[in-house]
């Protein structure tokens, strides 16, 4: 996403199992490489994580 991944808006690069088809890839964004595990942002499963990730997202436009 050449401009960034605004908000709200689901990555292109994650496929059908939402996993990253670009990790591992020398091309995979700065941003998502430093990404690690936080158990805060992450939580109990994924519509948890989505929620506290968007709600991240919308605090830092």
């Amino acid at each position: 996403m050449p401009e960034g991944k605004p908000a709200g808006i689901r990555c292109v690069q994650l496929d059908d199992d939402n996993l990253c088809r670009l990790f591992g890839d020398a091309s995979r964004p700065a941003v998502c490489r430093r990404f690690e595990y936080d158990r805060e942002l992450c939580s109990d499963n994924r519509e948890q994580a989505l929620r506290i990730l968007t709600e991240w997202e919308h605090a830092t436009r």
